[in-house]
């Protein structure tokens, strides 16, 4: 594509300058409101890091911790012995909190165990004085050192001394989930389809089910990256053969192509002829077998809508219908080939000196290691960042108090400290009871929005680094091309000259570019999310218009790329700033739209070819190598999803 401006560019009579002698003289910077702004984003992207570093704390991303902030299962504290979560209300899990906060916003104790059957502190409490064994039971999933059943309900529920409701559940990921399963299609839970939530309501289990849902896809989010990285930290070696046995593969592919891409082209071409004239005669001798048997003249209008295809396998008509569509695109094919074959002519041969400018300028196949550098450090900053900020909450309990008068309530406290102070005098019954994970200060406030924006300039810098790749390469090969003397007149260092001068005159056009498709991608993150949250909803006029968004901004996001590349090109070559090479691209493609189409997609084509010999090939004999077939190497494959069933 880039070796196609070039043609473009000096084949044009309007656009053909016969002083123009290379990408190199006449510089300045461009876009230095936009350079100066990008900068500025990246020292506060820096400092968003440092402070959620300071805040956060990772360890609640692979340990379960309680509301007293304790991980459970932790050597020499209280909750040693105690390894699995247990979630008071469970209900509450369906919170888009949790997936703000990685946390659910309501009590949590360490156990030893999950609960084995449905029971309400109600029914327990009712029946203490002569079954004590249910209030044994149900007094360890209460807070440490509660044993007061005849504490009234309402108090209980209030104080958050015991869970309104236990239910039959199983560990996963070290946390209690409802035991699900199904019954003749339904969905239960102990063989029950509703439960007692232990505040007067008989409820469905299905709201168990979302529930379970809105924490587990955190979960699951979680046990694949560590799966995938442990697999990355095991197989690292292997990875790094298999990129160099690619590379080579690789450089092999382009210099064979000088030789084989027409080759390749034309035998693609005369086989794809080939099948849709066997399609051809396939769908005549079907339409003369059906000749005479009865209910084959049928039409489709005859016999309306069936579910089943097979049906309108039957009828004469289908087999027309289909010789005649693939008679026109057999039709459409050749014509093209016989109208456009100077341009398939020209493609082939723009491969072709792809081919020797890649031999002149080798740099340019390590090159993409850049790239994949910059990307994986962006990606890494990005993962670390959020986690840190998903983990910067931390528990916050309120003063809750039977006096509606009591200047004390609602109130932050300390629950290790709050019996040594004056408010339980001041206010008697008041408690120190947990209230929510997050926090009080500016910081904790805006968690959501700096996530948000550690989405968005994750985003910027990503599409930076394509956009640097992009526009050093145009650089580097448009030295070559417009090198008289090849390669007498090729610049020493061609690649590393085309990236000092991207990074020294044109990072804020390249910033400019990547920042409006940052936002365009940005959208899109946010109506997925949207879609996501409106799935199970019945309006349909919602749905409806969320799905034209949602195909407008993709249509949007795949034009703005193409727009982007295209000018990223003309900076490389004319060096003018972002609007003005996006404005000259878009002209000059339109006006050679046709030779453009054809030379990109015969192209486009063969590299593909390339890619999937290449790909396919290295990683088939990798993993051969590794014998990472077996199912103890896998470990990323096998499923980490709660084994709930749907219904």
């Amino acid at each position: 594509m880039i070796l196609c401006y070039f043609i473009l560019n000096t084949g044009e009579p309007r656009k053909f300058d016969p002083k123009f002698r290379g990408p190199i003289h006449n510089r300045h910077c461009t876009d230095v409101i936009c350079c100066v702004i990008f900068i500025v984003v990246i020292l506060g992207y820096i400092a968003l890091g440092i402070v959620a570093w300071v805040h956060g704390d990772p360890r609640k991303v692979i340990y379960p911790t309680d509301s007293y902030g304790q991980f459970c299962g932790q050597k020499d504290t209280f909750n040693e012995n105690k390894t699995i979560l247990f979630y008071f209300n469970i209900l509450k899990c369906a919170s888009p909190v949790v997936l703000i906060n990685l946390q659910c916003p309501t009590t949590q104790l360490c156990v030893s165990k999950c609960p084995d059957r449905f029971a309400t502190y109600i029914d327990v409490q009712a029946s203490y004085r002569y079954r004590p064994d249910q209030w044994n039971y149900f007094k360890q999933y209460c807070r440490p050192g509660f044993n007061n059943p005849r504490k009234s309900v309402a108090q209980v529920l209030r104080d958050e001394d015991c869970p309104s409701m236990i239910i039959p559940s199983r560990p996963f990921l070290k946390r209690c989930f409802p035991d699900f399963s199904t019954k003749n299609g339904v969905l239960t839970v102990a063989n029950q389809t509703t439960f007692k939530d232990g505040r007067g309501k008989t409820r469905n289990v299905t709201d168990l089910r979302e529930a379970a849902n809105g924490i587990n896809n955190v979960l699951d989010a979680r046990s694949v990256g560590m799966k995938i990285f442990e697999d990355y930290a095991i197989s690292w070696y292997w990875i790094l053969i298999g990129l160099f046995i690619a590379m080579i593969v690789s450089l092999l592919f382009l210099v064979l192509l000088r030789f084989t891409a027409g080759v390749l082209f034309w035998i693609f071409i005369f086989g794809v002829i080939g099948i849709i004239g066997y399609g051809i005669w396939h769908c005549y001798w079907e339409y003369d077998h059906l000749k005479g048997i009865p209910g084959s003249d049928l039409t489709v209008y005859d016999i309306g809508f069936q579910t089943d295809f097979r049906v309108y396998l039957q009828l004469r008509q289908t087999w027309l219908a289909f010789m005649i569509l693939l008679c026109v695109v057999e039709i459409i094919i050749i014509l093209m080939l016989i109208f456009l074959r100077n341009r398939i002519r020209i493609a082939i041969a723009l491969l072709k000196e792809g081919s020797r400018a890649i031999g002149y300028i080798m740099s340019t196949l390590f090159y993409p290691i850049v790239t994949f550098i910059l990307i994986a450090i962006c990606i890494s900053y990005w993962a670390v960042t959020a986690v840190f900020l998903a983990t910067s909450g931390e528990p916050v309990y309120k003063v809750m108090a039977n006096q509606t008068l009591c200047k004390y309530a609602n109130l932050t406290c300390d629950p290790e400290t709050f019996n040594t102070t004056n408010v339980t005098k001041l206010c008697p019954g008041a408690q120190c009871t947990f209230a929510f994970y997050g926090g009080e200060s500016l910081y904790h406030k805006y968690i959501f929005i700096f996530q948000l924006a550690n989405a968005f300039v994750f985003l910027w810098l990503v599409n930076f680094a394509i956009a640097l790749g992009q526009c050093t390469l145009a650089g580097a090969f448009a030295s070559y091309y417009w090198a008289s003397r090849k390669p007498a007149d090729i610049p020493l260092w061609p690649l590393f000259s085309s990236f000092g001068r991207a990074i020294r005159y044109h990072t804020g056009s390249l910033a400019f570019g990547a920042l409006i498709l940052a936002i365009v991608q940005l959208i899109r993150v946010i109506l997925e999310y949207l879609d996501h949250k409106l799935k199970g909803t019945q309006n349909s006029f919602t749905r409806f218009l969320l799905c034209c968004l949602k195909c407008c901004f993709w249509c949007l996001e795949r034009f703005l790329k193409f727009i982007n590349r295209n000018a990223y090109i003309m900076i490389a070559i004319y060096g003018k700033n972002f609007c003005t090479s996006a404005k000259e691209a878009f002209f000059l493609l339109m006006r050679n739209v046709v030779r453009v189409a054809v030379l990109d997609k015969v192209t486009d084509f063969l590299l593909f070819l390339g890619k999937i010999l290449v790909a396919g090939g290295v990683g088939w004999q990798v993993l051969l190598a590794e014998g990472l077939f077996q199912p103890k190497h896998c470990s990323w494959i096998k499923s980490n999803s709660y084994p709930i069933n749907q219904p």
